[in-house]
């Protein structure tokens, strides 16, 4: 089987299969839009389960330190930053980290700041645990590159402003924030006493010449005054294992974290998910490297796409697998431009709009697919924008 070619998803209970009908009203759409990659995940971690699945009993089981340590090396040669292991623990899932963190270290009324366009379930996070959610718009500069501005943000910031979630490297926009903007933006948070949730799920993709640094590996200050959300469903295609970790230097934010991590008892996960785990950290490297190499080729399909077709204007990511379409020129408006991807080029892509305000008039397309498959993707847009007039 070609790891990086066409995987057949839609006889399994995939997600993005699935909910098809649900969410674009047919089954008749190529699904491009949930953020996991329709590739085989590292045959080292499926080996790993099926030799675990040998032994007669599945039962509760601890994570090994070695899944820890495996996890805490490849952080250290990916990323240059070592982690300590306790200041590492268990999550079922980046999301549910960010629930747990913000009951942890703030109030009900209390206020969250997120960056626009963001993933969803930052704003659904902040919301259903009664918290004020304060959206920074992120702007665009001259080159079309997506920047936060400080003299905004510090006037949003209030004595109610405790904290600030962060998701780098950016999804949906793609950004790998620089070092110099990482600096600016933790010194100021130090400056209001408000503590960063730094959801870096997708630092492993990241394209050269871009470097993904972890806030927290910046300065002892922003060390401890960080909460570093990490886990392999990304790098790996390993979502449905339902593991994470969750990285904490400060012993105060720590205990405040594990007390209620306590209370609402998720446990320390699953046998097979800790197999998994353990095994793509220590034995995926190689894989890893061919997956960029395809993620490479395929970005740069989508930018020979563009070059010819000007009324979407589209930035390569400078990490993520998630393209993002600017389709305004296209003169739609959300729900037609929704429409438009569905009904005439029969493509499943997460509208815009639906990552805040300052998404409107983009859609997002995953593209960690095989190669064909993205170009189907982009011939059925072609042949739409043509044969409604925009070409």
């Amino acid at each position: 089987m070609d790891e990086f070619g066409f995987i057949d998803r839609s006889t399994t209970n995939a997600e993005k299969y699935t909910l098809r009908q649900k969410l674009f009203g047919t089954e008749a759409v190529q699904p491009m839009w949930v953020a996991d990659m329709d590739i085989a995940t590292p045959e080292c971690v499926m080996k790993g389960v099926q030799k675990r699945l040998l032994h007669p009993i599945v039962g509760y089981e601890m994570m090994h330190e070695r899944a820890y340590e495996a996890q805490i090396g490849w952080v250290r040669e990916h990323h240059a930053f070592t982690m300590k292991r306790e200041w590492l623990s268990y999550s079922p899932s980046v999301v549910a980290s960010i629930g747990c963190a913000i009951r942890a270290l703030s109030e009900e009324g209390d206020e969250v700041i997120v960056m626009d366009p963001v993933y969803p379930p930052f704003y659904s996070m902040v919301k259903n645990n009664h918290r004020r959610l304060i959206t920074h718009p992120l702007q665009q500069d001259g080159e079309g590159i997506y920047r936060f501005n400080l003299d905004v943000l510090r006037a949003q910031i209030t004595p109610k402003s405790k904290l600030l979630l962060l998701c780098s490297p950016h999804n949906p926009i793609g950004r790998v924030w620089s070092n110099n903007e990482l600096k600016a933006l933790g010194t100021l948070c130090l400056e209001h006493h408000i503590r960063i949730i730094s959801d870096e799920i997708h630092s492993d993709i990241v394209y050269q010449p871009h470097r993904h640094i972890p806030i927290a590996s910046i300065s002892q200050d922003f060390l401890e005054n960080s909460v570093t959300l990490l886990g392999p469903g990304k790098t790996f295609n390993m979502a449905g294992f339902s593991i994470s970790t969750v990285c904490i230097a400060s012993k105060e934010l720590r205990e405040a974290y594990e007390k209620e991590r306590n209370r609402i008892h998720w446990g320390e996960g699953a046998v097979l998910s800790h197999v998994a785990f353990e095994a793509a950290y220590t034995d995926a490297g190689q894989w890893h490297r061919r997956l960029m190499e395809h993620l490479n080729h395929n970005l740069c399909l989508i930018e020979e796409w563009a070059a010819d077709h000007s009324v979407i204007t589209f930035h390569p990511p400078e990490g993520t697998y998630l393209a993002w379409f600017d389709c305004r020129t296209m003169g739609l408006g959300d729900r037609e431009l929704r429409e438009f991807f569905v009904q005439k080029a029969a493509l499943g892509l997460s509208p815009g709009l639906s990552f805040g305000k300052e998404g409107s008039g983009h859609m997002r397309l995953n593209f960690a697919v095989a190669s064909e498959k993205l170009k189907e993707a982009l011939v059925k847009i072609s042949d739409s924008l043509k044969g409604n007039g925009y070409v």
